[in-house]
């Protein structure tokens, strides 16, 4: 009969856990895999299946007293570094989301709304079709691939027992979290400048003949002309994604280190 040492069971556990706590945390807040609508038991055989790859070539964990208020601790701080690296991704799909808000508002197109998948509010048509768009992208440019490569390179350079991060690191996420705002509005600022243009237009045929019901045709011709600038614009949407992948993979390159 095998026997296993205390000490020998305690190492293994705590070899699996921790890294299993990390890229767990990296799954469930990612782009794409991270939505609500991804069923969970597929995040965590993708987690478990993950953690079997990596863990044989991690060094042997420095924490191995799992019933103990460090334990805590120490998932605490797995759990911290995996949110972030995924939450930098979420950021970033949430920038086309905003503008898609934005443009939907100043075009009328706000009444038709549904359900975002990844946080589970209604959002107008036009910002689930740009989170849509902006989901495609991320998949077909490999983001999912590039995530899983980074929180790999974090157990190199984050080794599990290392510590807290440095607060630093929270500030610049803090920061570059204002990029969100500013891309949102660059990506939106064609079709709001268009819009304006066409309700100035109104505006001057309602001066010209006040007798026209400006409330009547102007609705639908706005909604029709917001359709038509989204079509225009549509050819920007690339750039600014690409653009604002870029940064979120300098952010999260300075934070882990790589």
């Amino acid at each position: 009969m095998i026997e296993y040492p205390l000490g020998i069971v305690m190492q293994w556990l705590s070899d699996f856990i921790l890294p299993f706590i990390r890229i767990a945390a990296m799954l469930g807040v990612m782009a794409g895999i991270g939505a609500k609508t991804t069923p969970m038991r597929i995040k965590t055989v993708l987690a478990v299946t993950l953690t079997v790859m990596v863990a044989p070539m991690l060094p042997p964990s420095p924490f191995t007293d799992l019933f103990s208020f460090g334990m805590i601790i120490m998932v605490m701080q797995q759990m911290l570094i995996g949110v972030i690296i995924g939450f930098i991704s979420m950021l970033m799909l949430n920038t086309f989301v905003l503008a898609g808000q934005i443009v939907a508002m100043q075009t009328g197109l706000g009444f038709a709304s549904m359900v975002d998948p990844v946080n589970g509010l209604s959002v107008p048509a036009v910002g689930q079709f740009y989170l849509i768009l902006a989901t495609l992208l991320f998949w077909s440019l490999d983001g999912h691939m590039v995530l899983i490569q980074m929180v790999m390179y974090s157990f190199t350079a984050i080794p599990i027992g290392s510590g807290w991060l440095p607060v630093s690191d929270f500030e610049k996420i803090f920061n570059w979290g204002g990029w969100i705002f500013s891309t949102a509005l660059v990506l939106s600022l064609p079709p709001i400048t268009a819009m304006l243009t066409i309700n100035m237009t109104f505006g001057i045929l309602t001066r010209a003949a006040p007798q026209l019901n400006v409330f009547t045709i102007g609705f639908p011709i706005t909604m029709i002309s917001g359709l038509l600038i989204l079509w225009i614009t549509l050819e920007n949407f690339a750039f600014h994604f690409d653009n604002q992948w870029q940064q979120a993979l300098i952010l999260a390159c300075d934070i882990i280190g790589c």
